[in-house]
């Protein structure tokens, strides 16, 4: 009997449903510029949500992984693995923290800081420690920091979650207060410097310093989540710098390997808990992983780019604000540096596939939050040609509605 004709592959997909993608499939792409398979042309203000820190093809950092690639890609962490003493030490001289480990999403980053948490508690003698998270929070998608996470549409469907949270809203140190007064097992502060999922809201720099005073005369941790918002992005190493404020716990990951999966949780003194056999990973660490990290921190150094994401940034900023601010329904264009996000009055995930039609590659986040986080070496000419297409759009998608 001959065999059962199988499906056109065109057609049929073998891969899970799992993302709502649009029909472009990208060939290649040169610093902030990227080509479909059918030779279109787009501008990229996503950056791979936040994760081509050097845009694509870099001219440095594409010989130094050949380079790698030919040497050494994976070790097992059974043995040392000198670039990870590189990266670990440029993480701990740019953050004014101690210690670090690797792993490869920030997910996995996330998830050893709240383990880290629970350690601390337990050697402090509580026996069902609890964390304080934020709303609008998002973490990941595992069960602990889908649990940690604050939208119900990501949780749905996999409970029971995880118990031990405590979530207060963000912005509201009273709030937190109250916390401290009624919660004695809190063990740590957990949030987002700039919620990215969430829809780009920053926490306020006196909001920060206040929370750090708090977990200072609380003995808890205080701990930064810095997957998005960090390296560079805000025109600072890390968001929370704005602040003068320094965490005890920082997870890390999307742009510190410019496109190589690299995750880190970086910790201070009270922090460093974890003893052999409490932690680990399989691919986190691995020499490939940490030859991108060193080099894209050596490249962001050497090409200013700290400087060239407020720069460019603030002009970004200020042309969404001058062409979008006093247009109904937009409700806020917020953000600082290169992760900026325009709040609509309503859901516009529309405009994904309207502004990839126009040649430019965003994101929508929270339903109603246009957000905008390209590589950090995106130029002026590069930010103005974002607005020229973007702002255009957004004023015929409300007036659609009007």
């Amino acid at each position: 009997m001959n065999a059962p004709e199988r499906p056109a592959a065109a057609t049929v997909s073998h891969l899970m449903n799992t993302y709502g993608r649009l029909p472009i499939a990208l060939s290649h792409g040169k610093g902030c510029w990227v080509w479909d398979t059918q030779g279109r042309k787009y501008l990229d203000g996503l950056g791979g949500i936040a994760v081509n820190t050097l845009g694509h093809a870099h001219p440095k950092l594409v010989p130094a992984l050949q380079d790698q690639v030919a040497r050494l890609i994976h070790s097992s962490n059974y043995y040392q693995v000198p670039l990870q003493e590189q990266l670990a030490e440029k993480l701990c001289a740019i953050s004014g923290l101690a210690k670090a480990f690797f792993c490869s999403t920030g997910l996995e980053a996330n998830e050893a800081a709240l383990k880290i948490a629970r350690k601390f508690g337990h050697d402090r003698g509580i026996e069902r420690p609890e964390i304080v998270v934020y709303e609008n929070a998002f973490h990941g998608r595992s069960i602990a920091t889908l649990s940690a996470t604050a939208n119900p549409k990501v949780q749905a469907g996999f409970g029971p979650l995880v118990e031990g949270f405590v979530r207060v809203p963000l912005n509201d140190l009273a709030a937190l207060e109250r916390v401290a007064a009624e919660r004695p097992n809190v063990v740590a502060v957990f949030l987002e410097t700039i919620q990215g999922e969430g829809g780009i809201h920053p926490a306020r720099w006196e909001y920060l310093r206040g929370v750090r005073a708090l977990c200072d005369a609380k003995g808890w941790l205080l701990m930064l989540d810095e997957v998005q918002c960090g390296l560079g992005r805000t025109g600072k190493w890390f968001a929370h710098q704005w602040a003068g404020i320094v965490p005890d716990v920082m997870p890390l990951a999307k742009g510190l390997g410019s496109g190589v999966p690299v995750g880190a949780v970086v910790v201070g003194p009270k922090a460093d808990v974890f003893g052999p056999g409490n932690h680990g990973t399989t691919f986190g660490g691995n020499p490939l992983a940490m030859r991108a990290g060193v080099e894209t921190l050596r490249i962001m150094v050497e090409e200013g780019l700290l400087d060239n994401a407020a720069r460019v940034g603030k002009r970004l900023k200020d042309a969404l604000q001058r062409e979008l601010g006093g247009v109904a329904g937009v409700v806020e264009v917020r953000g600082q540096g290169l992760m900026l996000g325009i709040e609509l009055a309503r859901p516009c995930g529309v405009l994904l596939q309207r502004a990839a039609e126009a040649g430019l590659m965003i994101s929508v986040t929270a339903d109603k939050v246009v957000r905008l986080v390209p590589p950090l070496i995106l130029s002026a000419a590069e930010a103005d040609r974002i607005v020229e297409i973007l702002a255009p759009l957004v004023r015929t998608f409300l007036a659609e509605a009007a």
